[in-house]
């Protein structure tokens, strides 16, 4: 199904690395992820829902096991179910007031991991083992099919942002100033963190639980410290997560190491780069 994109990556790129197939999938899937993170990375960090994109990663164990007991066998579809009935659930407990944002979502992000880990580490379902493989991810083993599903995620993903955009960057700044011009801010802000939910879930299986959210995080603190406007903000997350993950995807074929991790690894030394730049102006 790809393999004229994989005689045209054999043109584009005649390197060692590339002669293997899970190499291209795995630079595929790199070029697809990377750049969305980004762009959704900049109002996960103007918003300070870092916490939020933690505990959504965190509480894919629970839709695994939550799928286990339903009988669900494909784990992503009860994942996504489950990471998108826990995030509407915190934006309607969150509008309500009663407590902190960070206090709400620390409650939910503590139950429903403490749920998962106890469904899964019962022996009857298998052992908690069969499942660790979630925490680190596996980007070389990503399948065509996943390819395309990751495809398809990103156009969805990049229309609601559009869609979208405007009214979540004016609720960002105020959000009296939002409603008082007609925004539903509630509609906005419920929009936006069911789309974190579904493509940090969707990424859970490649990048690893343990990382999904520095991911996400990373190139869009590293383009804050830099950025003087929020296009720039923007342009410079994309491009931070895009280099990171071809870089790390390159050097984790060397050495030998994790690629989730080995991206993130890269990430983290762009923040500290643009932190020096930053302090420096």
């Amino acid at each position: 199904m790809l393999q004229n994109i994989y005689v045209i990556l054999d043109k584009m790129l005649p390197f060692s690395w590339m002669q293997y197939t899970f190499m291209k999938n795995a630079f595929l899937a790199v070029i697809l992820a990377t750049p969305l993170f980004g762009l959704l990375g900049t109002m996960v960090v103007n918003n300070k829902m870092a916490f939020f994109s933690d505990s959504i990663g965190h509480s894919a164990l629970t839709g695994i096991a939550v799928g286990i007991i339903a009988g669900i066998k494909q784990p992503l579809w009860s994942m996504i179910i489950f990471s998108v009935i826990l995030s509407i659930a915190i934006t309607f407990v969150k509008k309500s007031n009663i407590s902190s944002p960070d206090t709400i979502i620390g409650v939910f992000s503590s139950a429903s991991v403490a749920l998962g880990v106890v469904v899964l580490s019962m022996g009857r379902w298998g052992g908690f083992n069969k499942y660790t493989s979630f925490l680190i991810g596996d980007l070389l083993g990503i399948s065509e099919m996943e390819i395309i599903m990751l495809f398809a995620t990103m156009a969805i993903a990049i229309l609601l942002w559009f869609a979208i955009y405007n009214s979540l960057l004016v609720t960002s700044i105020n959000t009296s100033l939002a409603a008082s011009r007609g925004i539903k801010t509630f509609r906005a802000e419920m929009a936006f963190t069911l789309l974190i939910a579904v493509v940090v879930t969707v990424s859970i299986r490649w990048v690893g639980i343990l990382l999904i959210n520095s991911l996400l995080i990373l190139p869009a603190a590293s383009a804050r410290n830099i950025a003087r406007n929020t296009r720039q903000h923007a342009a410079y997350s994309i491009v931070i997560a895009f280099v990171s993950g071809i870089v790390g995807l390159f050097c984790s074929y060397y050495v030998g190491s994790a690629a989730g991790a080995t991206i993130v690894l890269f990430s983290a030394i762009f923040f500290c780069i643009s932190f020096i730049i930053g302090r420096i102006r």
